[in-house]
């Protein structure tokens, strides 16, 4: 909006009255009805109204100029009740020109607002989170203008956070400006474990001391410079792009839309020249832009506030003058966040960070990949986690039972402490297995292998005692990468992993990207059912020089030592067949430069795809080994997306079709003698780990935290017995045998 010279002095006149009200002395209800005055004065309004939330979620006046002030502590309306509790659950200004004839409309007597009729209400935000509504009215029926609108969004942004600076007095006993009451809340387990913490804040709101600037040239000068740098830095993301031929960007492009948007720009710009910092005006824009397309219909459009979310904290790094991205975490630090990337999380203090909690997410989210991986307990899919929780506030993660408790009772804290102590001691218990080989009592060998894919995994093959890495899944490096690594890049990684790995068997899993793992520097497309799309080895045998690229790394990084490379979501044997196919080309190519081939090349598959079981006969002979992917089988198998809550319990993986064809696999590989593991969610599971030993599975790869819990399984089987029991249940005509296979379990004293 055009703003002039004179309103810009007037909205910076307000805001500093407003301020110097609620920073005097005297009670805080004195204070509200003055600044209740000053802003119905300032908006030639007839009525200003301020209602705050109390802890039950009602809504009650509490200031008002205009109204009856014998109101004031009386009106409450119930949670979505009348158009403030309409305001609060759209999170939006509602501007109307007859407010009684609203369908929505609560008529209150005792508040003589008989008279009125133009109403304007605005959200005061706080994060994104609303804690109360201001409201104008006049008695004229009219619509408020933009401008107005405008005006009362600044005035409530900045009111907020001085309501809650100034949070004292019987008055405002029991608002709830931030959350107080204990609070449980249900989720979806990403990451096993228990913590108990502080809960840190990805997205922190802005102080209240950096909301009003004194100096409004010299905080739009910062601004356009800040937003300068950033569209510097994503047009060097974009720039930066090597070997992906004919690639469209979309996805950066739409990145890129957003940074040179002219109304993300005009909001902010507007912000800073009505008072507030530059910082004040992002958090502004986030609220209002959060708000909007949260309520959007359209999944895609809601996706996007996840875009604006990144752009907005990059923009408050360019402001702070480094590119910091994470904060000094306290000891025992929860992190909180409606989502994260890959990135996000591994540019926080790993030795700190206890938990992981997240309003949204999925288990197969790079945050829920990169927790397991990190042995960081992780609970997602908390609705209404990010408005129920504030900065400082005690939390614990319990992803044994999928639940996060806020600010939890003394009892609660006493009995997830008694829990964590089991655990530690637990742990202590395994890491004297560390080097006790995996035999079962009847002495068979179980090689017990660990899945990775970062750095950090590395340091836990020496703690936990694994036989080797059973699938180093490479997509990761690509994915808490700006620009797409280059040959040097990769084949510095894989090497340093073999050197890790000090002799033992590595097994490369290439680039698994697509469906959910999206990257900024690739073509991407929108898709109705990604995870039946254009991913994995497809993606590869669609863009060689992507594949090829890996492939070479990979066999400069072996450099004469053995190589193992296995591709992922294999569903046909032609699939196969072409995959394999590359890797002789690039064998080929670097011999003909004089560049030593692995000692010893085994190429295998990822049996995912349910199509394979029944063509094992003719895939079994081209590979040197397969791996169970039990995540993607099963949720194919079932026709149940892993990451859905709504289906994702609909199957159980110990079911007698689930087992069957696992035993299928099974008994193909140990006939034609293909060397077979299993690389899923199941293996680390000792209880499942018990029935996959039953089938007779000899090689199973886990999370790091895994090992110790399935060895402890192993060494009290015995593997004969276990044959005898799931062979007998594979014939059930039940959904799940779960609870016959524990009572097995526990019959033949089974350590799990």
């Amino acid at each position: 909006m055009a703003v002039s010279g004179v309103a810009i002095r007037g909205q910076r006149s307000l805001l500093r009255q407003i301020r110097e009200a609620l920073a005097g002395g005297g009670p805080a209800q004195g204070r509200l009805d003055m600044v209740t005055r000053i802003i119905a004065l300032s908006m030639v309004a007839e009525v200003c109204s301020l209602y705050l939330r109390r802890s039950n979620g009602e809504m009650e006046l509490f200031a008002t100029e205009g109204l009856d002030p014998g109101a004031v502590h009386v009106t409450r309306m119930k949670p979505g009740e009348g158009l403030v509790g309409e305001i609060m659950r759209l999170g939006r200004p509602l501007n109307l020109a007859d407010a009684p004839a609203h369908p929505t409309f609560s008529y209150r007597p005792e508040t003589g607002e008989d008279p009125y009729h133009a109403f304007l209400g605005v959200p005061l935000l706080r994060g994104g989170r609303a804690i109360g509504v201001l409201v104008v009215q006049n008695r004229a029926t009219r619509t408020y203008s933009e401008d107005e609108v405008e005006d009362l969004q600044i005035v409530a942004m900045v009111l907020a956070e001085m309501v809650a600076s100034v949070e004292s007095g019987e008055e405002l006993k029991g608002v709830e400006l931030a959350p107080r009451r204990p609070e449980r809340l249900k989720g979806s387990r990403f990451s096993e474990g228990l913590a108990y913490g502080v809960a840190v804040l990805h997205d922190t709101p802005v102080a209240p001391s950096q909301l009003l600037s004194d100096d409004v040239v010299a905080e739009e000068a910062r601004l356009e410079a800040a937003i300068e740098a950033l569209r510097r830095q994503i047009d060097g993301m974009l720039e930066g792009q090597h070997g992906l031929v004919d690639a469209s960007y979309d996805v950066l492009e739409s990145y890129r839309m957003f940074a040179h948007s002219t109304s993300w720009n005009r909001g902010l710009l507007d912000a800073v020249r009505n008072g507030l910092t530059a910082e004040a005006a992002v958090e502004r824009v986030r609220s209002e832009y959060r708000a909007q397309l949260g309520q959007a219909r359209d999944a895609y459009l809601r996706e996007r506030v996840h875009d604006l979310e990144d752009l907005n904290d990059r923009l408050l790094r360019h402001l702070a003058g480094d590119g910091a991205v994470a904060r000094e975490l306290p000891e025992n630090a929860i992190l909180i966040a409606r989502n994260l990337g890959p990135a996000d999380l591994l540019e926080y203090d790993r030795t700190k960070l206890r938990g992981l909690l997240l309003e949204e997410g999925s288990t197969a989210s790079h945050a829920a990949i990169v927790a397991r991986a990190l042995d960081i307990p992780c609970v997602g899919r908390l609705q209404g986690l990010r408005d129920g929780v504030s900065e400082g506030d005690m939390v614990i993660v319990d992803a044994e039972s999928a639940e996060a408790y806020l600010r939890p009772r003394a009892d609660v804290v006493k009995a997830i402490q008694a829990r964590i102590d089991v655990r530690l001691q637990r742990k202590a218990e395994f890491a004297k297995l560390r080097d006790t080989p995996a035999f079962t009592r009847d002495g068979v060998k179980v090689t017990l292998l660990m899945n990775a894919g970062l750095d950090v995994d590395l340091e836990s093959l020496a703690e936990t005692g694994a036989e080797g890495i059973g699938l180093f899944r490479t997509e990761f490096q690509f994915m808490v990468s700006e620009t797409l690594p280059r040959f040097s890049g990769q084949t510095e990684l894989y090497s340093r992993v073999m050197e890790a790995a000090g002799g033992l068997p590595v097994t490369f899993r290439t680039l698994d990207l697509g469906g959910d793992k999206v990257l900024p520097y690739m073509e991407a497309e929108r898709e109705d059912n990604p995870a039946l799309g254009w991913r994995a080895v497809r993606m590869g045998l669609d863009r060689p020089a992507l594949l090829r690229l890996q492939l070479r790394a990979l066999i400069a990084a072996a450099n004469g030592r053995a190589l193992r490379v296995m591709f992922p979501l294999v569903s046909t044997v032609d699939e196969f067949r072409a995959a394999r196919a590359l890797v002789d080309t690039e064998i080929a190519w670097a011999q003909r430069r004089g560049r030593p081939a692995p000692a010893r090349l085994d190429v295998g598959a990822m049996i995912e795809a349910p199509s394979l079981i029944w063509h094992l006969d003719a895939l079994l002979p081209m590979t040197d080994f397969v791996s169970v992917g039990t995540n993607d089988l099963m949720q194919y198998l079932f026709a149940a997306d892993r990451g859905n809550p709504r289906v994702a319990d609909r199957y159980d993986p110990l079911s007698p079709p689930a087992l069957r064809a696992l035993q299928a696999i099974q008994t193909a590989c140990a006939d034609t003698g293909t060397p077979v593991s299993v690389c899923g969610e199941m293996a680390g599971r000792p209880l499942e780990a018990f029935v996959l030993v039953g089938l007779g599975f000899e090689r199973l790869s886990m999370p790091p935290a895994g090992v110790g819990p399935v060895k402890q399984m192993v060494l009290s089987c015995d593997r004969e017995a276990a044959r005898r029991g799931v062979s007998a249940l594979l014939k059930s005509n039940a959904g799940s045998v779960r609870n016959e296979i524990e009572t097995l379990a526990r019959k033949l004293y089974l350590a799990v």
